[in-house]
């Protein structure tokens, strides 16, 4: 890139949450200048949206460094390090103060629409290098924008594109036209709204992860206060030594004991397992829903659906860039190999920078949740140290950039491979200890703030 020309302009960064923030407080310390693109209305939108879900990792695995460096001057104080805040905590004790300070470079309600180079689409190769980058931005009014930038950070995570019901990765049918009894989200049981949408009801919940463990043990809480209430968990696959993960013996405690709430629900009655069912359609009979599998087997009585089955990015708006995208988890093809859960089930990988996270096009990084894919879990410490990297790399530094800074502490029992019926390849061992998982990021999901006309 002719550095002349666009070494004064601003890095763009595509997201208000963690990882982002983050990232602009690192360009911000290299004496770069970010300007942020959040589409919701507040810093850390997606994260408010599960605000009234516990994170299992303390705050001391959930701040950045640069971020507390950036807040310092502010009279900012760390909440205690080995407190465990909900989403609620994380966005208001230390997104939002972290936005504050970072001021009108973090624009809300601004969705982008697209991002190529300039006067370049993607198949040009003439002098493309040296052309900054373009930013089409779709504002919470209608208007629309035209940015330019020396360089692009998208960490705009995976947020509003949930897994679906379907376990062959399209929506089952009938899941759409039932979208006022299916949802996409942990379920705010503390709400009395909501609350009273899953009292006294059988709910089907689809999924096998942290987010289900949370919402099976709140429905397992509901039924011990209202009559009725059932909830039944779906799983693709059967029961393991590694279905509820890690229990007492990870050390994460708080995560192992999600798994053990879920575990509880099912032996105290208030949850029934049903395994290998591969959803294929949900139909309406009656005043209830009937979910059908592949195989031919169906669930009859079932008043409400919760999905829980992960998350993907979207890439629509990067579609004039070359990315190299491993062809199963949508991931830079130098990090896939590293999370892919049909080799490892651990949900985290070592620490990695700019080496992993570069594409063909020069200048354009995908960080955080979006870097990770369709692989299901992410760390929220080594998104810090990805962007680390990314604006040293940015900056010139490249001693820096490919230099790891992050050491993860010892945590995490994961399961051996498998994404299938069984939990462990031939002549592999049950689950064991993996390499660390200090964080998972997401729980649950929800739609998206509301959108424009652009």
């Amino acid at each position: 890139m002719n550095t002349n020309a666009t070494d004064q302009l601003p890095v763009v960064v595509v997201g208000a949450g963690p990882v982002g923030l983050a990232a602009a407080a690192h360009l911000v310390e290299r004496g770069l200048e970010p300007l942020v693109l959040e589409a919701g209305p507040t810093a850390g939108t997606a994260v408010r949206a599960w605000a009234h879900v516990r994170l299992f990792s303390p705050w001391e695995e959930l701040t950045d460094a640069a971020a507390e460096r950036l807040l310092a001057p502010t009279g900012w104080v760390k909440p205690d390090p080995a407190a465990y805040p909900s989403g609620g905590d994380w966005a208001e004790r230390y997104l939002q103060p972290l936005a504050d300070a970072l001021g009108d470079r973090v624009r809300t309600g601004a969705t982008v629409t697209g991002v190529s180079r300039a006067g370049r689409d993607r198949v040009v190769d003439a002098d493309r290098e040296a052309q900054p980058f373009v930013v089409h931005v779709c504002h919470a009014d209608g208007r629309e924008e035209r940015l330019t930038a020396r360089a692009v950070i998208d960490a705009s995570g995976t947020w509003s594109t949930p897994g679906p019901a379907g376990a062959s990765g399209l929506p089952a049918l009938g899941e759409k036209a039932a979208v006022d009894r299916v949802s996409h989200r942990v379920p705010n049981l503390k709400d009395p709204a909501v609350r009273a949408r899953y009292a006294g009801r059988r709910t089907a919940v689809i999924g096998s992860g942290a987010s289900a463990f949370t919402t099976l043990a709140a429905l397992a809480d509901l039924a011990r206060e209202q009559e009725g209430t059932q909830a039944v968990w779906i799983l693709r696959r059967g029961i393991s030594g590694s279905t509820y993960g890690g229990g007492t013996a990870d050390q994460l405690p708080a995560r192992g004991a999600l798994g053990l709430a879920a575990k509880a629900a099912v032996d105290a009655g208030h949850a029934t397992a049903v395994t290998g069912f591969r959803t294929e359609a949900i139909t309406r009979a009656g005043e209830g829903l009937v979910l059908l599998a592949e195989d031919g087997r169906r669930l009859d009585g079932i008043d409400e659906v919760v999905v829980l089955t992960g998350f993907r990015p979207d890439h629509s708006f990067l579609s004039e860039l070359r990315l190299d995208l491993d062809a199963r988890l949508q991931a830079p093809t130098g990090l896939a190999p590293l999370i892919d859960p049909n080799q490892h089930s651990c949900g985290t990988v070592y620490p990695h920078g700019v080496k992993e996270l570069s594409h063909p096009e020069e200048g354009v990084y995908l960080v955080g949740m979006k870097s990770y894919g369709r692989a299901p879990t992410f760390l929220a410490l080594t998104g810090y140290e990805q962007v680390r990297s990314v604006a040293a790399a940015i900056a010139g530094d490249r001693e820096a950039a490919e230099r790891v800074e992050l050491v993860l502490p010892e945590t995490g029992v994961c399961g051996g491979p498998g994404l299938f019926d069984q939990p462990t390849a031939a002549g592999l061992p049950e689950p064991g200890c993996c390499t660390p998982a200090p964080t998972l990021l997401q729980l649950g999901v929800t739609t998206p703030p509301g959108s424009s006309s652009c």
